[in-house]
């Protein structure tokens, strides 16, 4: 089920349940209200985080499109065209310049600088997705892309120790993310969706945002 984490009392308007299909699909679940919340309180500096094949890219792309938020693959910069990883110092120097900014999207995993990514971020969506699905995905990536480093964000390189890390993700990287999240991550709103079709309903809800 999916489960939102209200920020702080600002004293905005609180985040009421919504009178709609997602509602009633997930009826423990709140969303805040964009009509009655001014935008600049949510949704401007969002994060994405996940197992590897959970929809991350997929995701960044459709909320960057429906917010008209730039977006930021972590992938992109942490790899050359050789798949040579960037030096640590250097990686977080690039994401700090980057949580500086007003509006944005970064998605990507890399728990090590996660701490950089929650101070700055407004909204964290965690991609909480089944093994499984997880390791679909990343099949039906291949089959799609035939491997390789793309324009879209798209970095398609599969290794045992990637599958390992991703079929352990849930009890291995999933304790970490939280417990980060709630070490640095207070001030923001922490949405956690659990399947793809939580994803399309969370789509959903923000597609009045493409027509205002």
């Amino acid at each position: 089920m999916s489960s939102t984490r209200s920020p702080p009392d600002t004293g905005q308007a609180a985040w009421p349940n919504l009178a709609s299909p997602t509602a009633a699909l997930f009826p423990n679940a709140r969303f805040p209200e964009f009509k009655e919340v001014p935008s600049v309180v949510v949704d401007q500096r969002i994060m994405i985080v996940g197992s590897g094949g959970s929809g991350k890219t997929y995701l960044a792309h459709q909320l960057a499109d429906l917010l008209h938020l730039p977006v930021t693959h972590l992938d992109s910069i942490y790899y050359d065209a050789d798949w040579n990883p960037i030096a640590p110092s250097y990686f977080e120097h690039v994401q700090r310049e980057l949580v500086s900014g007003e509006r944005w999207i970064i998605e990507g995993n890399y728990v090590s600088t996660l701490p950089i990514r929650l101070t700055g971020a407004d909204t964290v969506i965690f991609l909480d997705i089944g093994a499984l699905t997880c390791l679909f995905g990343i099949a039906r990536r291949r089959w799609r892309y035939r491997g390789g480093q793309h324009r879209d964000g798209v970095y398609d390189r599969i290794t045992w120790s990637f599958l390992r890390y991703v079929a352990g993700y849930r009890k291995t990287m999933r304790p970490r993310v939280l417990a980060l999240t709630e070490q640095h991550g207070q001030h923001a709103r922490l949405i956690t969706l659990t399947s793809h079709r939580q994803v399309r309903r969370y789509l959903d809800h923000h597609t009045p945002a493409r027509r205002g």
